[in-house]
């Protein structure tokens, strides 16, 4: 008897119809003789509308009392999911974040696993029960209520999959797997049928939407391989793992784009040693995360400090740097909200020269202007205007997948 960890999200369980669809699912796979832990997202826009309903109260609500709010979703979606299962002739159990052993750290709203005792999973696993876990949320030592943030779901079921060593971890999404590109936009995009950790890592953390980059840090971690597949549409999906049999010779895995960008400026930071480590630092303590960053030459004593967070953390990191100002100078602090990074990911950039010339190039005759540019090992990513990120996706895809 193997062990399945399954998670479905939002959309896959937005109706009536769909959570049966789902149940039916997850029937099918405990029939077939395996024990099932099934986590779930709250249904369809069911968090947007909970953060509606907040703004309806107060324009800076506090974050534990977000989380609080929040959480309710996934308990919805749980109990609806084990009580259709129930009427398909199936045991089930629902249990909260909490109930399931989640513990977290004390970051309301992007809290991060601590512990996890799946002592709970287990005994109903031991009672021939299907157990359906609500996704997203844990507790911390305080016995408050935390989110895991955005993703969070699939963080919950890949922590599940790895702390009682599942035989396979599914992710059930609307589409059909992991694509080169959105297909919902870029009607070239190409399902691959295998990437690797790193590769759907860097996918996940610039843009592409179909799995958290958190979970995937941890199936790397823990060595769980994932497969993502649509759970409308009942086709192989796409398997992420340590090493992928690239049989296509792939150059280019894909294309993202994220809009969830800001830029921050810092003009006219003194050029002496210890202003970066003043700066990063001060965000650093708020738990704020930088992405790309750039420096300029010194000129008269002085630099310019430029780089990107997450949109939801500009008003806080500009609130940070300003308390923080005296430390390290600067004459003024700028945010710029209207961008998007659009980026190329494959492992076989690393053996290819060229790839940034082609990337560039297609930008260029795209009328595309480009206002940073940041690279590893396999990826290239460039800040680009927000309103020409649907453009150079496409320009950059027909370029490398044609």
């Amino acid at each position: 008897m193997a062990l399945i960890v399954q998670k479905f999200g939002g959309s896959s369980v937005a109706d009536r119809d769909r959570v049966f669809n789902v149940a039916r699912i997850v029937a099918a796979t405990r029939k077939a003789g395996n024990d099932v832990v099934v986590v779930v997202s709250a249904q369809g826009d069911t968090t947007d509308d909970l953060i509606a309903k907040a703004a309806e109260i107060t324009s800076e609500p506090s974050r534990r009392e977000m989380d609080m709010l929040l959480a309710s979703g996934e308990q919805i979606s749980i109990a609806l999911l084990a009580m259709a299962l129930s009427v398909l002739g199936v045991q089930a159990v629902s249990l909260t974040g909490w109930q399931a052993g989640f513990i977290t750290d004390r970051a309301y709203s992007k809290a991060r696993i601590r512990r996890l005792d799946t002592e709970r999973v287990e005994s109903e696993l031991a009672r021939n029960r299907v157990v359906v876990v609500a996704g997203f949320q844990g507790m911390n030592r305080l016995e408050d209520i935390t989110t895991l943030g955005r993703g969070g779901s699939d963080t919950s079921a890949v922590a599940l999959a790895a702390a009682q060593h599942a035989d396979r971890g599914q992710i059930y999404t609307d589409v059909e797997g992991v694509y080169t590109a959105d297909p919902r936009k870029v009607p070239g995009a190409r399902k691959l049928e295998q990437i690797t950790f790193d590769e759907m890592l860097e996918l996940a953390s610039l843009g592409a939407q179909v799995l958290n980059n958190r979970s995937v840090e941890l199936a790397k971690k823990y060595g769980v391989e994932l497969e993502v597949l649509s759970s409308l549409n009942p086709v192989p999906g796409t398997i992420v793992k340590e090493v992928a049999d690239d049989m296509e010779g792939m150059l280019i895995k894909g294309v993202a784009k994220d809009t969830d960008v800001a830029v921050i400026s810092i003009m006219e930071v003194p050029d002496v040693p210890g202003m970066s480590f003043k700066v990063f630092g001060a965000l650093a303590s708020r738990n704020i995360n930088v992405d790309i960053i750039l420096q300029s030459t010194g000129r008269g004593g002085n630099k310019d400090l430029i780089f990107t967070v997450p949109l939801g953390e500009a008003e806080n990191a500009v609130e940070v740097l300003k308390e923080n100002q005296p430390r390290f100078g600067g004459k003024e602090i700028k945010v710029e909200k209207n961008y998007a990074k659009v980026s190329v990911v494959g492992a076989g950039m690393q053996s290819n020269p060229g790839v940034a010339s082609r990337m560039f190039e297609a930008l260029f005759e795209a009328n595309v202007n480009i206002h940073m540019i940041s690279t590893s090992e396999i990826k290239i990513s460039v800040i680009i205007d927000e309103k020409e990120a649907d453009r150079a996706v496409s320009a950059i895809h027909g370029v490398f997948i044609p």
